[in-house]
């Protein structure tokens, strides 16, 4: 043990000097981000209690990078418990160093892409304790190929099926079973997302159904565990056994692994039924409005802001208008970032336009590049600009046609910011905003469009618009957030779907009493 302590401290300098080679651009793209030692120590000492005491410890390190996790493994066991170390790596900027750093503790360190490495045939040669913080590489950074690639490996090997949209960390994470021997331990430090978004519904499928899942450990999202990666993160803690029908498993928030703020014990069968797993242990309201009429669903239909594509190209303030003489006939106004809103109603003037200080204007045309060169010279020398810089081969231009014909979002009077965090000023960290105006906007807002019902009622009503604004803001922030997801640094994010799940109780109280919408739903606004 005192051997490891003197590795861990030669590797601790390696990583430094690997991490002043990189920029750090490069490595947020690779999924690269070291993890702490005392993290990686208070993992593998979870993941050791859980193994039969003084058990010859078979050991795989899937994403060895300069090897944390096999680093604490030395700390905690004497030498002589460990039967056999390998590691996987696939960037060579690593293998060299590690060879110097590792070379007498007898790893095997393998360069190679772990997804894509034979797992041992027999279970004699398998390991008894994996230990991994993978690459966290979002789905579209990765390939067609690369996806359709793992997706058929874990069909055909593990016969399960993974969402298409899967980061290469949950790959990593089923794949690991092939590698495991009975009743062997796995241990993740992973991205908390899956917990909450569509694609992890696979991920959590298989912690339910093909492992013993013994405990999730979030981390307070403010807490971030990762210096150079704004990432919420959680310990995923499994055997490789099939689980019992009474099993439970530890969800724990908060504080350290080993002094969690909050633990409680979950059976299987709630957990089937809980849709969004980052709501145990902390949070005890239950959210199940996903079939309940009486949401935000049944008067709203929710749409996020346009995407442009480049919005410094095609959202411009009036004075980049008139710099490049562009017609008026092509622009729209779209209101600028929340930050840039001093007030949440946005007032308009004689013309419809928002009555605030930086005006920014929407620039779209579905003319043909004919059609705009023979009749306006100007807005085709700006979109010729344009293409020198690239514009059109972006993800979004490329898929338009023609690429500088924006979709249609009309003006919503109801609109609600699409992320934020907690302030000083608001200790929500979401603005309903009112808008009077003709302005659209872009996919920092998610905007809410009254449906036909309750439109007809808005037109015939003065002062309503206001009243279910101030309803919408006086949603409680636990509401908000609860419907909501949450990353690194206390970022938190609402998705259309999420926000049309919240109770639509504040907005019925406001209707006017004998009102269609407001007896649908009388009971409703009595119910505690």
């Amino acid at each position: 043990m005192a051997m490891g302590r003197k590795h861990e401290k030669a590797r601790l300098k390696v990583q430094e000097r690997l991490n002043a080679m990189k920029d750090q651009a490069l490595r947020n793209k690779l999924g690269q981000f070291p993890t702490p030692t005392p993290l990686a120590c208070d993992i593998i000492r979870l993941a050791l209690s859980l193994l039969p005491h003084e058990q010859g410890i078979r050991f795989l390190e899937p994403g060895f990078g300069t090897g944390a996790f096999y680093s604490a493994l030395l700390q905690n066991v004497p030498k002589s418990r460990v039967e056999i170390a390998t590691g996987y790596e696939i960037d060579a900027h690593y293998v060299e160093p590690n060879d110097r750093l590792w070379k007498d503790t007898g790893l095997h360190l393998r360069l190679a892409d772990f997804t894509r490495a034979a797992p041992p045939d027999n279970e004699t040669d398998k390991y008894n304790l994996v230990a991994c913080n993978p690459p966290y590489v979002r789905h579209h950074h990765l390939g067609k190929s690369q996806k359709q690639e793992l997706q058929a490996i874990i069909s055909q090997k593990l016969k399960f099926q993974m969402n298409g949209l899967s980061g290469l960390y949950t790959y990593f994470l089923v794949l690991s079973q092939l590698w495991m021997s009975p009743g062997a331990v796995g241990a993740w430090l992973i991205p908390s997302e899956f917990m909450d978004v569509n694609y992890g519904r696979q991920v959590k499928k298989f912690l339910i159904q093909r492992v013993t899942l013994d405990r999730i450990h979030r981390f307070d999202p403010n807490e971030v565990q990762f210096e150079d990666a704004l990432v919420s993160s959680a310990v995923v803690v499994f055997r490789n056994a099939p689980p019992s029908a009474e099993h439970r498993v530890e969800f724990s928030y908060g504080g350290t692994l080993n002094k969690p703020n909050v633990s409680t014990f979950v059976g299987l069968d709630q957990l089937y039924n809980t849709r969004k797993w980052t709501h145990l242990p902390h949070r005890t309201t239950k959210h199940n409005n996903e079939d309940n009429p009486n949401t935000l669903a049944n008067l709203f239909t929710i749409k996020r802001g346009l995407a442009t594509g480049c919005n410094s190209f095609f959202v411009l303030t009036a004075e980049q208008v008139q710099e490049h003489s562009l017609p008026e006939r092509f622009l729209r106004p779209i209101l600028p970032s929340p930050r840039e809103l001093e007030n949440n109603e946005i007032l308009a003037d004689a013309d419809g336009e928002p009555a605030i200080p930086k005006r920014r204007y929407l620039l779209s045309c579905d003319l043909s590049k004919e059609q705009i060169q023979a009749r306006y010279m100007s807005l085709w020398h700006y979109l010729e600009h344009g293409k020198q810089e690239g514009i059109h081969e972006r993800y979004l231009c490329r898929h338009r046609e023609p690429w500088y014909c924006q979709e249609n979002r009309p003006p919503a009077p109801f609109l609600c910011t699409y992320m934020g965090r907690s302030s000083a000023k608001s200790e929500s960290p979401f603005r309903f905003l009112l808008n009077h105006s003709r302005a659209t906007a872009a996919n920092v807002y998610l905007m809410l469009y009254p449906k036909p019902e309750l439109a007809t009622l808005l037109k015939s009503t003065p002062g309503l618009s206001t009243a279910i604004w101030k309803a919408l803001s006086s949603v409680t922030k636990e509401s908000l957030v609860g419907h909501g997801r949450t990353y690194g640094g206390g970022l938190h994010k609402l998705e259309p779907k999420e926000l049309a799940n919240i109770p639509a109780k504040v907005i019925l109280r406001v209707l006017p009493e004998g009102t269609t919408l407001r007896s649908q739903h009388q009971l409703l606004l009595f119910a505690p």
